[in-house]
């Protein structure tokens, strides 16, 4: 069969599928948005930064609105009040995820907490990690690790300062985030905290949020699954099976010294390990490694990212950057690097993270969801099957909500009570509902602790002598949204 085939067979099924989504939604009230051309639907209005371009059209169709791209009907939530109908109002018919290409590979959407159905094996997937990783208890037992991460993050930024080398701050955090999550899991280091080098495995999660962010024909258009025509789940079958393999390695090791002299290290592993062993039905081996590449995909760019946003605010904004050490000067002392217990007195450096949240969400669309029956919002009908995404970044830029919705200004937090925990759906940096993430708990005990030392035990002068006013501000669309180039800046020691 040759190539011409193979294209006009493709096309003609694209042709039917779409004229059978066309007389399936007939007569249904569907929300309203711009009439899509046959075949790609609307995806010709997405562009290079689809939150930006469905912010847009939002403007034009209001805070719901129905699109297409490809044969897969999409429904875009633009307001806070449409997300509260649908993350917390209408939360259980919106539970359901709406699966990317790129995580059938190994078949991880099948184990993964992230991408599981609200059934039994998600509810004791999520219940280990709340209890086991992420509860208060937990987290406070774990404080110590994460004291030694920033402590080694501003030594290789001293170690930078000598040399007179700018910090490349995302991928500085980055590693440290890492290496958190890999001590508080695994009980030790899998990057060099110091340096860019014995740096696999960093690049291997790297890969994953790459290949990740990239739009994919197949996620469109379904039919072409087989063809998987950009490459993107062959790669990331690559990327997944390497990782998987690692952590393989390190459970067969904690194992064999497990049996060997019955140690253990009362880490997350070992807990794992132990809830597996008393509840084989519970969670497995497969589950454990998969558990493992949930938490280190979704759990260090994300942090990365807000981190370097905040730290580019600050920079770009000298104001914010004098009254955030004027604060931390008087609260802890000048130099110092701060602990957990210091942010409940610190204020201002909150309101700071919670404006680079407002304004740069970490991820744009919260995760996508997908409605498994038609369901009712607003008096619309969102039909069977549709994708749904939330766009918090319009909801953190929305003027109705925010006065000067483009300013980064921590001060309008200061007599706020809003909470980035899902309850107030003007800031919903983490989702809401019973699909909020569940590291919530860790981001926001490291974010502040992380910024807070970079701002007080270090003077920054952007990399080339550029100008804090100067200072580019641009995008990078992906699962998680990234500066377009990264922010490198010099310290110098106070």
């Amino acid at each position: 069969m040759d190539f011409l085939t193979i294209v006009l067979g493709l096309l003609f099924a694209l042709t039917l599928i779409q004229a059978f989504r066309s007389i399936s939604t007939r007569g249904k009230n569907l929300p309203p948005g711009p009439t899509p051309l046959p075949i790609i639907g609307n995806l010709h209005l997405l562009g290079d930064q689809p939150h930006k371009s469905l912010a847009k059209l939002a403007k034009t169709y209001g805070p719901i609105m129905c699109l297409r791209f490809g044969s897969i009907n999409t429904v875009v939530i633009t307001s806070s009040a449409m997300a509260k109908e649908v993350l917390q109002k209408q939360d259980l018919a919106f539970s359901s995820r709406h699966i990317p290409n790129a995580i059938h590979a190994h078949n991880q959407f099948k184990y993964s907490v992230v991408w599981l159905p609200v059934a039994s094996t998600w509810r004791s997937l999520r219940k280990i990690l709340n209890s086991n990783m992420f509860s208060g208890n937990r987290l406070d037992a774990n404080q110590h690790l994460r004291v030694r991460k920033v402590q080694e993050l501003i030594t290789y930024c001293r170690k930078n300062s000598q040399a007179g080398e700018a910090v490349d701050i995302g991928r500085a955090a980055f590693r440290t985030s890492l290496n958190l999550l890999s001590n508080t899991i695994f009980s030790k280091d899998l990057t060099d905290p110091f340096s860019d080098s014995a740096k696999e495995f960093k690049d291997l999660v790297w890969n994953v949020m790459v290949e990740a962010g990239k739009p994919n024909l197949v996620d469109f258009f379904p039919v072409l699954e087989k063809l998987d025509p950009l490459g993107i789940r062959r790669r990331m079958t690559i990327h997944f099976g390497k990782i998987i393999e690692l952590f393989g390695g390190l459970i067969n090791e904690r194992l064999k010294r497990r049996m060997s002299d019955n140690s253990k290290n009362s880490d997350v592993l070992d807990v794992l390990l132990d809830t597996s062993q008393e509840n084989p039905e519970e969670i497995d081996r497969v589950h454990i490694e998969r558990l493992c590449l949930d938490l280190f995909v979704a759990g260090t760019d994300t942090t990365s990212s807000t981190l370097e946003w905040a730290m580019a605010e600050t920079l770009k904004n000298p104001a914010t950057m004098k009254k955030a050490k004027a604060e931390l000067e008087e609260v802890i002392g000048k130099g110092k690097v701060l602990e957990e217990a210091d942010v409940s007195r610190l204020p201002y450096l909150r309101c700071m993270v919670k404006e680079a949240l407002r304004i740069h969400p970490p991820v744009p669309f919260l995760i996508p969801r997908r409605v498994e029956q038609d369901v009712e919002v607003s008096g619309y009908t969102v039909p069977k099957n549709s994708q749904v995404l939330v766009n918090a970044w319009a909801i953190g830029r929305d003027p109705t909500l925010w006065e000067n919705p483009l300013e980064f200004k921590p001060e309008r937090f200061m007599e706020s009570e809003l909470d980035i925990r899902g309850r107030d759906f003007e800031l919903i940096p983490f989702g809401a509902g019973r699909r909020i993430c569940p590291g919530l708990p860790l981001a926001i005990r490291m974010v502040p602790v992380m910024l807070g030392s970079l701002v007080n035990s270090f003077d920054w002068k952007l990399e080339g002598g550029i100008s804090p006013k100067d200072l580019d501000m641009e995008e990078k669309f992906g699962i998680t949204l990234q500066k377009a180039n990264p922010l490198r800046a010099v310290p110098t020691p106070l």
